[in-house]
């Protein structure tokens, strides 16, 4: 596919993103048409209306764009940070790091003394960056990165983590607390309130704003590392960063909407595919293009069944295990860095 005019797919990504905020308010299982959505948005809506439409459709809409665009722009650093496009916080571990450390601290599991000093989006994100490290470790040969343990390391913590979790959650002495917990382990945009959406919201574009400064050592760090070296990029900081950047975004993207898989694969590749490599550019479309994603995702799980509500990290993984395994089939995965 040859690459367009970043200008084309950012105003086809906005009129998207309209499209999907617009019917992420109007539609819903609660039986509400147009026109009194229309009116509950306008002030002349009754009082339960209006807290659908306000209270709970809105803030949801917007948790569904900074979880989306967040994640996306997650997936552009670890791809950069391993030269790979395989890499994204679900398939490494950083998303099961995650859900692994709210759900100790939630369920009790953390000890009192470091309880009373740490949220829970902290310990999402000492989880997250814990997880990282340890598949990093284990992927490393010699001063390179198999690209092949990467993977095969990242599997098996997640697979390890989201067993921790789910034993935490059957051991904890709280058992009220089970169905709450399966929140993080299969994600979910139901429990967006106001409040609650600044943080990741915030955290997701201060993400999308870092990466995109950082846009030109990424773009010779694409080049290999001694290149950028030569070039007086400081690698080894420069990778810290992205490791350090991942495990903040991810760890407080997952405390908010649980375990939402391979945005962060998706949205990057199809915004290269559509728009060219380059970070300037690629950061804040695959930022859009996450978002984008993840509404229409979630659109599809309140929707597809009646009477009831889909987790959206069902419909993200029924989406992004093709796309993953086709990748994997493809010859660029096959590199190792």
């Amino acid at each position: 596919m040859t690459p367009r005019s970043p200008l084309l797919v950012g105003l086809a990504l906005v009129a998207l993103g309209l499209v999907a905020f617009v019917a992420a308010i109007f539609v819903g299982s609660s039986g509400l048409d147009a026109g009194r959505v229309w009116a509950a948005l306008v002030g002349d809506g009754s009082v339960a209306e209006t807290a659908i439409v306000r209270q709970i459709r809105m803030p949801r809409a917007l948790l569904a764009m900074a979880v989306g665009g967040g994640l996306a722009v997650v997936g552009v650093a670890m791809q950069a940070l391993v030269r790979n496009p395989l890499a994204e916080p679900y398939v490494l571990g950083a998303s099961g790091g995650a859900s692994a450390g709210a759900a100790l601290f939630y369920l009790g599991f953390v000890p009192p003394v470091i309880a009373k000093t740490v949220s829970m989006p902290l310990a999402a994100v000492i989880g997250s960056w814990l997880a990282l490290v340890f598949v990093f470790v284990v992927a490393k040969d010699g001063p390179r990165l198999s690209t092949a343990r990467l993977l095969l390391a990242g599997v098996a913590v997640s697979a390890l983590l989201g067993s921790v979790t789910a034993f935490v959650t059957f051991a904890s002495p709280e058992p009220d607390k089970l169905r709450a917990v399966l929140f993080w382990l299969l994600g979910s945009l139901s429990g967006a309130q106001w409040p609650g959406v600044l943080l990741p919201l915030g955290v997701a574009m201060g993400g999308a704003a870092v990466l995109w400064a950082l846009a030109r050592p990424l773009d010779l760090l694409a080049t290999g590392e001694e290149p950028a070296l030569a070039l007086g990029v400081h690698v080894e900081a420069l990778k810290r960063g992205l490791l350090a950047l991942s495990a903040i975004v991810t760890g407080v993207l997952v405390a908010s909407a649980g375990l939402v898989g391979f945005v962060g694969l998706i949205a990057p590749h199809a915004v290269r595919l559509a728009a060219g490599p380059g970070h300037r550019r690629l950061v804040p479309l695959a930022f859009g293009g996450g978002a984008v994603f993840l509404l229409f995702a979630d659109l599809v799980a309140r929707t597809l069944l009646d009477g009831q509500e889909l987790p959206v990290g069902v419909v993200t993984a029924l989406c992004g295990v093709p796309f993953f395994l086709l990748l994997l089939r493809s010859s660029d995965a096959e590199r190792v860095v």
